[in-house]
């Protein structure tokens, strides 16, 4: 029997999917790998399939670095914790400590209550601001119920609120960059709300009205994309050449962190899986990120959200998760992929993190 035309099939390795070229003859199958035949297989020419794998096609998990838990978030964390040791529940929380589901329920299975209005608190109770920050308003109304309240607020988002004060007094008026409702939004623009204007795109750039061109300035919600919010910015320095802005980013280092861990690493991944609530700004926005790349991405609180369906043996599949979301979540997610395709697990550190933001002071106090 001569020879026939050569054809292609898979020769299967981990993490892996290497072409070798088969040729069927009369004594049987012969397969290259690059150059020169080095390998036959006596087969009956006559079979219609070759099993030809050394071994399982498996997945390969890359687990950036850094992901999950920023130093503001451990320190709203941890001081809830230690509220709930202290004075027992039920301890009152001024909207959700962060956002994630999973912490959230944690709490509330312990005795947090998270209320959206102070009056919902019983007069003298136990309170604590969450890690977006409160409004002066807020802060007055918790007075004015004579509440025990504790603020853990994360202090970058505090950078911001003095910031938008200061400007305030100078007479400025603020552009603020951020998403309309979002829990720190509605924070900042609470210090100063003559004086601050929203802006949540570019075409709103186009649309502002300002009095006095020459005493304007931006700030930036800490979670947002960083590219979104440079296109926000270059459009208002193009409109507004004379724009003042802070000394330092608004955007959190942890957000700006994760976010580059996924521009770097997810052109080597065929999935993108982020874990993160719906509600979590961070994490939308690193889902957003990896679609913008063209890779499948997925948000999910658990593994629970994902479909098998959704992947296969041979994938690559990069995993990380918002600033508000709990490792215990990333390990089951790393569990459910290996126990369904056999996955491989690298991590890919792209910057270091050593940040650590103190207790409030009242908790300090307490915990000496």
């Amino acid at each position: 029997m001569s020879e026939l035309s050569p054809n292609r099939v898979r020769r299967l390795e981990p993490s892996a999917v290497i072409l070798w070229e088969v040729r069927l003859s009369q004594t049987g199958y012969s397969a290259k790998k690059g150059s020169g035949w080095h390998t036959t297989l006596h087969t009956s020419p006559s079979q219609r399939t070759i099993n030809f794998c050394d071994s399982v096609l498996r997945m390969k998990i890359i687990l950036a670095a850094p992901r999950g838990f920023c130093a503001g978030v451990n320190m709203a964390i941890t001081s809830l914790d230690l509220t709930l040791e202290r004075f027992g529940p039920p301890v009152y929380v001024y909207h959700e400590i962060v956002h994630n589901q999973y912490v959230v329920n944690s709490f509330r299975d312990r005795g947090a209550v998270f209320v959206e209005q102070i009056d919902e608190v019983p007069e003298g109770s136990v309170l604590l601001f969450s890690a977006h920050g409160v409004s002066p308003e807020v802060r007055q109304a918790a007075k004015a119920r004579n509440l025990n309240a504790i603020d853990a607020t994360c202090p970058l988002v505090t950078k911001v609120h003095l910031e938008a004060i200061k400007y305030a007094k100078a007479g400025y008026t603020i552009i603020l960059i951020g998403h309309d409702g979002h829990d720190e939004v509605i924070g900042t623009m609470g210090e100063a709300p003559e004086a601050i204007l929203l802006v949540e795109d570019e075409d709103g750039v186009d649309t502002l009205e300002v009095a006095d061109e020459s005493k304007l300035a931006y700030l930036t919600q800490t979670t947002l994309s960083v590219d979104d919010a440079n296109r926000i910015i270059t459009r208002l320095r193009k409109r507004f050449p004379g724009i003042a802005s802070p000394p330092k980013d608004d955007i959190c280092y942890a957000t700006q962190n994760r976010q580059e861990a996924v521009r770097i690493l997810s052109d080597d991944a065929d999935t993108v899986v982020v874990v993160g609530s719906q509600n979590s700004s961070n994490s939308q926005r690193l889902k957003e990120l990896a679609a913008e790349s063209g890779q499948k991405a997925f948000l999910i609180d658990s593994p629970d959200d994902l479909d098998q369906a959704d992947f296969s043996k041979g994938d690559t599949v990069l995993l990380t998760a918002g600033a508000s979301a709990p490792e215990s979540l990333v390990q089951e997610t790393i569990t459910w992929l290996v126990d369904l395709f056999d996955a491989t697990v690298e991590v890919k550190q792209i910057r270091e993190e050593s940040v650590q933001f103190p207790l409030p002071k009242s908790l300090r106090v307490l915990n000496n």
